[in-house]
């Protein structure tokens, strides 16, 4: 296969493919480097067209009260108050950075995500 940029999707599906059929290429031969290119192109070709957002800090914190099995009244020992809990969960007041702090520290939520906006959530 010619290696060449990625425009389309029928470009895109055909990357993947020829991507499935080398894929277990050892690095440093020919169908290596290929693999190597064409994985490039393709992630390149995914960031532009099926962009991940990051979630919003309620979201991030709903999922890893639920992963680490918390309740709110656990989240709200961590931040001090039920109501500040309730807030920060529902959206309506954002994090501190002490908040942030101990909830990154206490939870494992990557700072980046909680220091965003609140956004309501339902």
């Amino acid at each position: 296969m010619q290696i060449k940029p990625i425009h389309t999707e029928k470009d895109y599906e055909e990357a993947l493919a020829r991507i499935e059929e080398i894929f277990d290429a050892k690095p440093g031969t020919k169908e290596g480097d290929e693999l190597e290119i064409l994985g490039i192109l393709a992630e390149d070709y995914e960031k532009k067209h099926f962009p991940v957002e990051a979630p919003k800090p309620a979201e991030a914190i709903k999922f890893r009260m639920d992963q680490l099995g918390m309740q709110q009244t656990d989240l709200a020992k961590l931040l001090g108050s039920k109501s500040r809990a309730s807030e920060i969960l529902s959206g309506k007041r954002s994090l501190s950075l002490r908040q942030i702090q101990i909830l990154s520290k206490k939870l494992g939520i990557p700072a980046e995500i909680l220091i965003q906006e609140p956004e309501p959530v339902a």
